[in-house]
């Protein structure tokens, strides 16, 4: 910043006075700014129910990714909260961890996946811990199992199993509701 110096300053006398007086004042500063309550009101309440009207009470259940295709579906119920495991052409994931690629569950003739029930055990068992004293929340077995529509159903059958023999026997598989046009994700048992 510059150094400026100082111009002429009146005395207190020559600044009150009626004659002397204007011609060394300068425009002052307002200190306070008026606000528009209504409009200010108006936008605020906009807002709100704008925010009101996309709020979701039960959460997001599932992370839709750009390689998931959902198949779609007629009938069906709305998604619990529940761990999910999402299969797409390429890996096998349990609540957004890679357990095993799809290529390897098309190849073998066994069912069961060892990576997947060992996650899903571990699951289980975290449930029952933070649950053990609560007789309101037992344990269901519920997963959710969100799969491309092109996966080959060997691929499912072995993610089924799986989860069946992790204690997880409820199993809801995720798509798309099909009426006039919407795209909300449904479960299929």
């Amino acid at each position: 910043m510059a150094i400026v110096t100082p111009g002429k300053r009146p005395g207190e006398r020559v600044a009150n006075s009626k004659v002397l007086g204007k011609r060394f004042t300068r425009a002052k500063k307002v200190g306070h700014a008026s606000l528009m309550l209504t409009s200010l009101v108006d936008m605020f309440s906009i807002i709100v129910i704008f925010l009101l009207m996309n709020f979701s009470a039960n959460g997001e259940i599932l992370y839709m990714t750009k390689d998931i295709k959902l198949p779609s579906a007629q009938h069906g119920g709305q998604l619990e909260r529940a761990p999910v495991i999402s299969v797409s052409a390429d890996s096998v994931t349990f609540d957004g961890k890679q357990i095993a690629t799809t290529e390897d569950l098309q190849k073998g003739d066994v069912l069961n996946v060892p990576e997947l029930e060992d996650v899903l055990r571990e699951e289980r068992r975290r449930y029952e811990q933070i649950h053990v004293n609560d007789p309101e929340h037992p344990f269901k077995g519920l997963v959710n199992v969100q799969a491309d529509r092109k996966i080959p159903f060997k691929v499912i059958k072995r993610v089924m199993f799986s989860c069946n023999q992790s204690g997880f026997g409820n199993i809801s598989f995720a798509a798309l509701a099909k009426t006039a046009g919407e795209g909300k994700p449904l479960a299929a048992n």
